[in-house]
């Protein structure tokens, strides 16, 4: 049996309210999916770690102090038993979020919160490189659309491109309630493996090149 914690990572006013609106999935049901998830590990005696993003004073976002930084009313509303400020994605760099899972003797971390492909993926493979094993809950995070000089892509898009770079290797990606059930003694969640999603990926290209649209 895996000894959990849930870590919630940066539900704050800043991507509801503020410059960073979540995109996809739609906010209200991910913020709907946090509580959800908050709730199971609480029943479960799982402890829930909250992780706060804070950005120096005058930023244009997560400045401390302002309502942008603070913890959106569905983590702040509930208990949990620790939390952790980061000024970087990972939840573990400068943190002592590593000293305190240990001494928990804690070997598996879920990942809630925002951004999918930011603070929630670093704070992942992290964990990874750390010897935890990951579970993501593909419905209780997300992310919003992105544009630069190396091009564009959709909130949609980009959240299930990094679920599915996750699963190969990095996390066990499932649904609020798959992890829900997963902790009440149910089928675990399906681990990744790299071997077996590049031979699917292998297996759908020339099922694509045979039928092509």
């Amino acid at each position: 049996m895996s000894n959990r914690s849930l870590v919630v990572i940066d539900v704050q006013n800043e991507y509801v309210t503020g410059r960073l609106p979540i995109g996809y999935p739609d906010v209200v049901e991910s913020l709907k999916n946090v509580g959800a998830a908050m709730d199971a590990a609480a029943a479960a005696r799982i402890p829930i770690v909250v992780v706060q993003q804070v950005a120096p004073d005058g930023s244009p976002i997560f400045a401390r102090g302002s309502h942008g930084h603070e913890l959106h009313e569905v983590v702040a509303n509930r208990s949990y038993n620790h939390l952790v400020e980061k000024m970087l994605p990972s939840a573990f760099t400068g943190t002592d979020l590593a000293d305190w899972l240990t001494a928990r003797d804690i070997d598996t971390i879920a990942i809630a919160g925002y951004m999918t492909q930011n603070c929630d993926e670093s704070t992942a493979r992290d964990a990874v490189h750390r010897g935890l094993a990951v579970e993501f809950l593909s419905d209780a995070t997300g992310t919003l659309a992105m544009a630069n000089r190396a091009g564009s892509v959709s909130a949609e898009d980009l959240h299930r491109a990094v679920l599915v770079v996750l699963q190969s290797r990095f996390a066990a990606v499932g649904t609020t309630q798959e992890w829900t059930n997963a902790i009440r003694g149910g089928t675990p969640l399906e681990r990744p493996n790299i071997f077996s999603s590049t031979e699917a990926g292998r297996a759908a290209a020339r099922m694509n090149d045979a039928h092509p649209a």
